[in-house]
């Protein structure tokens, strides 16, 4: 797979500016060649933008992906300690966006929540004070502590 881009293909092809891949490039995550004052990225480094920008839409910090790249080459090793520390922070990884996606689906019914109200204020019903939709999960969290 000997297929390189340009940097204006990239900022083309995954909706972000140059600065952007000049950025990942400065912090390390990327090392296009450069023939003159074109640089030329691999299908690697394409590769670890788009991990890059997953994560960054996650919420994770430029430094955060770094570590996650960094992952991602142990797990190519041929190093068992490097295995084993790729197979460990992969897990502590899952276990890290698993949160995220309980906090994400806790959100969206919330919001959903609240436009039904604001639909219902519309016509007239009477409205839940936006406090009261944590009241249940309150509920539910002191009833897990007790048992």
């Amino acid at each position: 797979m000997a297929q390189f881009y340009t940097m204006r293909q990239l900022t083309k092809k995954l909706g972000v500016t140059a600065r952007t891949l000049r950025h990942y490039e400065a912090e390390g995550l990327v090392a296009p060649t450069r023939t003159r004052q074109v640089r030329s990225y691999s299908f690697r480094d394409y590769a670890r933008i788009l991990i890059i920008l997953r994560g960054r839409r996650l919420g994770y910090s430029v430094a955060e992906m770094g570590e996650v790249l960094q992952m991602y080459e142990y797990k190519d090793s041929d190093v068992q300690a490097e295995l084993l520390m790729a197979r460990s922070k992969f897990l502590e990884r899952i276990a890290n966006l698993k949160s995220k996606q309980k906090d994400i689906t806790e959100s969206i019914q919330q919001v959903s929540e609240c436009v039904n109200e604001i639909d219902g204020a519309l016509i007239g019903r009477p409205r839940t004070p936006w406090y009261a939709f944590f009241a249940s999960r309150v509920a539910s969290e002191e009833r897990e502590a007790l048992q």
